[in-house]
């Protein structure tokens, strides 16, 4: 009895060690695990069909007649997923709602454009990547697709290109009148993101007929933009 007692003892002490470590992994097996999952951060852009900064009757107006639609821009500073580089690629989102996007319950259908320059392995991984940490903003995805695309930033002036499907050109509003009245600030991005601002789109867009869905937007403060 004593030695079944001690085996007891001893094995409970072991399977608590276990628990314990498996509880609180060490620094480094926690940095292992997540250079292998993967790590974004980069620039994040989004344009949508309703003004995000506006008079509450502009909001008003616009909010059960537009705002249905929306394009989303990455670009990846640094990057891995499951083992694959994703620096210095970019991707876009087409995005179409049954409703205004501020209803998070409507169904919403989404085309993602990967990088034309994404080598086979990286096409798949910023698929899976996009998909993996932003499915629930996409909603279903209806198609994968390559694209050209060209991404500038320079100070708080953005312009994406790809031949096709959008041209995208954002600049700050003037003394950033965003972060004084945030009162005015109607929606919040799609995505979370850091340094969120509001952006003034000069021309916005998709032409891509996938959705069903063609728009186009300009003159009117429609995008945020930050950082992921």
């Amino acid at each position: 009895m004593r030695n079944i007692l001690l085996t007891l003892a001893l094995t409970l002490g072991v399977t608590a060690a276990n628990a314990q470590a498996l509880g609180k992994p060490d620094a480094a097996a926690k940095a292992a695990v997540k250079s292998y999952v993967g790590t974004m951060t980069g620039d994040y852009l989004e344009a949508r069909t309703a003004s995000v900064f506006a008079g509450a009757c502009h909001y008003n107006g616009e909010l059960t007649t537009t705002g249905r639609e929306a394009e989303m821009v990455w670009h990846i500073r640094e990057g891995v997923w499951k083992g694959t580089s994703l620096a210095g690629l970019s991707a876009l989102a087409s995005l179409v709602s049954d409703a205004n996007l501020q209803d998070e319950t409507a169904a919403r259908r989404t085309t993602l454009f990967i990088d034309a320059k994404a080598t086979p392995a990286q096409f798949e991984a910023m698929s899976a990547a996009l998909q993996v940490r932003y499915g629930s903003a996409f909603g279903k995805v209806v198609a994968v697709k390559r694209a050209p695309i060209s991404f500038a930033h320079a100070g708080e002036n953005y312009r994406v290109e790809a031949k096709g499907v959008t041209l995208l050109s954002v600049e700050a509003m003037p003394n950033h009148e965003c972060c004084k009245q945030p009162n005015m600030v109607w929606y919040k991005p799609l995505i979370q993101i850091k340094d969120r601002k509001v952006g003034y789109t000069k021309e916005s867009g998709i032409q891509d007929k996938t959705l069903g869905v063609t728009w186009t937007k300009h003159d009117q403060n429609t995008a945020f933009y930050g950082a992921f």
